[in-house]
């Protein structure tokens, strides 16, 4: 068995092809194209769409419930479905699973011309959404095989990164610019020409998997069925609070099936000859620290977000134009940020810069927590810090992860960092909506607040913003120790034998703690 092993890690870290292993940007530019087609569209389709949504719910007649579950279905199929998906493209190939997944999203956004209802455009977000799981992953994992050397996947990464913030922070001002002159399906059927991009890059830019890097093992329905059953009920949660209120029972409940699905997803990984997850793999150090830091700014950003949100429209009565306005501090950084990466990871390593950026976004957090509520002068350098925590743990926690994992597990590492990330902003929203509904008397919505009613906005965005802070906080030095423990062993090489077998070179695969 242990001549085995070494003939299949030695074969997988031969030298790769020429054409497999472009020494620049330049080289790849078709693949890179389409890969950054795939992130274009997942920033851009969901803050296009809410500047549709007052048109759409007069056009279809929708209510305030549908509205919102026209764009909270689309997060819940995505969130719920990416691991499972993860582990299949890790089966048959990730650029397979990537293929048919534009195609999908071709389709799905080529229905929506059709839509006459508010339930069907709900039953076209959902298809969205599975069609953002089969992709969303790859793109991460096929920018990461792409290339050999690290300094080039970074650079891949944040150069795809950057195509989708701006996407992101275009999104609303070019969804009101084609709403002023056609119909709001066209700010859907956008994703049809992105989709058509995205698949000619990726089909003539990336080769097709090799046996080696994939893995044949069994599927675990059961594990995937317990994960993806928790993965969702954690996501609805959050709109749950929202449309039927804190003191509704079924947010709670849901809560404690999120709960429930998810120990037995656990308790599936331990016992399961082939689980869908292997969770000696998440207790690597650059793995779990990545993840804990992806985590850490994923439920800082959405916390703040809600939170400054509401207070600049409803507290500060600035009018939408002026909260976008207000708003852009952080939309600067997040665009800008990008050209720093690379220089800060010459200087400080992988490690420090990825909780470096983390503890970023919790000092960000914090700053708000405490002296937002005093004027704007404290809000944009809440905005700022955790625009640029985020954009660096966006592009190294990423990686870290990657490299922390065989070749063979790569999508579904990817997936693992892409549900950390929207788990964690379903919670952020879930607490500061909680917080904000215990706590402020009277409908939230109306205007001409009395005195008492402000000054219980205040409080609770203190104490949602001290908790959301101190869970972050919690998270980055969680990581941070993680990272530690994996300091003075070598980078561990992302191969793994076809079989399955793990290389146990560097991060030694300790159950995770």
């Amino acid at each position: 068995m242990n001549v085995r092993r070494t003939e299949t890690v030695d074969e997988v870290d031969a030298p790769p092809e020429p054409s497999r292993s472009p020494r620049s940007l330049r080289e790849a530019w078709i693949a890179l194209a389409g890969l950054a087609a795939v992130f274009l569209f997942e920033m851009l389709d969901n803050s296009i769409l809410n500047v549709a949504l007052p048109t759409i719910g007069r056009r279809l007649s929708a209510s305030t419930t549908a509205l919102q579950w026209v764009t909270g279905v689309y997060a819940v199929v995505f969130g719920g479905l990416m691991l499972a998906f993860g582990a299949l493209a890790d089966r048959v190939g990730r650029r397979k699973i990537m293929l048919v997944g534009l195609v999908l999203l071709g389709a799905a956004s080529l229905a929506t011309a059709f839509v006459t209802t508010a339930e069907q455009l709900i039953a076209v977000r959902a298809a969205t959404g599975v069609a953002a799981a089969m992709t969303t992953p790859g793109s991460l994992a096929l920018a990461f095989r792409l290339f050999d050397e690290d300094g080039l996947r970074v650079r891949a990464t944040t150069l795809i990164s950057t195509v989708g913030l701006v996407g992101l922070a275009i999104g609303p001002t070019a969804g009101g610019f084609v709403l002023a002159f056609a119909p709001w399906q066209a700010l859907l059927l956008v994703n049809v020409p992105i989709a058509v991009l995205a698949f000619l890059g990726i089909r003539r830019g990336i080769p097709a998997d090799r046996k080696d890097e994939l893995h044949r093992d069994p599927v675990d329905g059961l594990g995937a069925l317990f994960g993806t059953a928790a993965i969702v009920s954690a996501l609805v949660v959050p709109t749950l609070f929202v449309v039927t209120g804190a003191a509704s029972l079924a947010p709670w409940l849901t809560t404690a099936a999120a709960v429930v699905m998810a120990v037995l997803f656990v308790v599936r990984a331990r016992r399961a000859r082939h689980p869908l997850l292997d969770l000696k793999l998440v207790g690597r150090p650059l793995v779990s620290s990545g993840l804990a830091f992806k985590g850490a700014s994923g439920l800082a950003v959405a916390g703040l977000g809600y939170l400054v949100t509401l207070q600049l429209q409803l507290d500060w009565d600035w009018t939408p134009a002026q909260a976008s306005l207000g708003m852009l501090p952080q939309v600067v950084v997040l665009i800008a940020g990008g050209s720093l990466i690379g220089p800060l990871l010459k200087r400080v390593g992988f490690d420090k810069a990825a909780w470096l950026g983390a503890g970023s976004v919790a000092c960000g957090l914090a700053v708000y927590a405490l002296l937002g509520r005093f004027g704007y002068v404290w809000v944009a350098p809440a905005l700022v810090l955790v625009a640029a925590g985020m954009r660096v743990v966006g592009v190294v926690a990423g990686t870290n992860v990657m490299r922390g994992l065989p070749a063979s597990r790569t999508t579904i590492g990817a997936a693992l960092v892409d549900t950390s990330s929207e788990v964690a902003t379903g919670i952020g929203i879930a607490v500061s909506g909680t917080i904000l509904a215990a706590l402020f008397t009277g409908n939230i919505a109306t205007s001409n607040w009395s005195a008492d009613q402000t000054a219980e906005f205040g409080e609770a965005v203190t104490l949602a913003g001290l908790l959301l802070t101190a869970v972050a906080a919690a998270l980055v030095g969680w990581g941070i120790a993680r990272a530690r423990r994996g300091t003075g062993t070598a980078t561990p090489s992302p191969a793994a034998g076809s079989d399955g077998e793990y290389e146990g070179s560097g991060c030694e695969a300790t159950g995770p703690s």
